[in-house]
């Protein structure tokens, strides 16, 4: 028997993911906190729900894209007196957490869904907005079997590689943070380098050219060093995530004594940007902390008569 999905958080993650899940033909419950998005969504498939309970009641599965574990217990437990999706899910229902979070509140998140019967899987994901419309975006998964045999075919709808980590949480969530790690300090080293081809007066184009096919190019440098050429600073995915994320690798990396010398440098850098004014934009704008430098800017279409 096929699942009902129901799916929290139409950003430009989830709105994506969303879009793949209705593509794949599942039937679809949305919610947002932005009821104009999900009604939007909504006028070429599947239904808008109005409240999370009725998300939960409605749905076999649950999948929340939202920004953080706070986020995640608010749309699980209400907030303001209006109760979460947890208050209204079917026993042997699933709740597929997709949030970059803390491993240790990912594994009690677990226990606490499972005291509801419940049943929960640790599923942070990466590959930015267009992957996640194209249905290819990664999962790092952990949980336990019986999750999967439920919402194994949603998985497979979003993502183009559904990594099994474990049959318990967290280990979803450790593998996201190292993957955040990498994520950080590219983009530091990006902007650190860019930077410096910006004072040093070489021509930002001809730079990009050039790096993007040598040996030192790297994703974050090919993706993120195009906004800046663009001057376009959008947030896709803004400073103030890799504030948090980085934040969660020193957090997990502390516990255990573990020295990161580059992910506290990178942390930084990002704190530097946030408390700048830069904390919205996209997180390429980590280069405007650099001095003396001038920065391509944006150019506008000129108007046509």
């Amino acid at each position: 028997m096929s699942s009902t999905i129901g799916l929290i958080g139409l950003g430009a993650m989830g709105g994506g993911m969303a879009q793949s899940l209705r593509r794949a033909g599942h039937a679809l419950n949305v919610y947002d906190v932005r009821a104009e998005a999900a009604q939007a969504f909504a006028l070429a498939g599947g239904t808008a729900c109005a409240t999370l309970a009725e998300l939960g009641e409605r749905s076999d599965v649950v999948v929340s894209v939202v920004v953080n574990a706070a986020q995640t217990e608010a749309v699980l437990f209400g907030t303001d007196g209006a109760p979460g999706c947890a208050a209204t899910m079917k026993p042997g229902s699933v709740f597929v957490m997709c949030s970059t979070v803390d491993p240790n509140w990912s594994v009690a998140l677990e226990a606490r869904l499972a005291a509801q019967g419940i049943l929960y899987i640790d599923a942070p994901i990466s590959g930015g907005a267009a992957r996640a419309a194209s249905g290819e975006i990664t999962m790092m998964t952990a949980g336990a079997p019986a999750a999967y045999a439920k919402a194994g075919a949603a998985l497979d709808a979003m993502a183009a590689k559904v990594y099994r980590l474990g049959d318990r949480a967290g280990a979803g969530s450790k593998v996201k943070i190292i993957n955040q790690l990498l994520a950080g300090v590219h983009i530091a080293a990006a902007a650190e380098a860019m930077a410096l081809g910006l004072r040093e007066g070489v021509a930002a184009e001809a730079l990009y050219e050039v790096i993007t096919h040598s040996a030192g190019n790297s994703w974050m440098f090919e993706n993120r060093m195009a906004h800046v050429l663009a001057g376009d600073y959008t947030p896709l995915s803004a400073v103030d995530i890799f504030v948090k994320d980085l934040g969660l690798v020193l957090d997990t990396a502390r516990a255990s004594k573990f020295p990161l010398p580059l992910a506290s440098t990178a942390h930084q850098m990002f704190m530097q940007a946030s408390t700048a004014g830069f904390a919205r934009e996209d997180d390429s704008a980590v280069i405007k902390i650099f001095p003396g430098i001038e920065l391509p800017s944006r150019s506008e279409p000129s108007s046509q008569s």
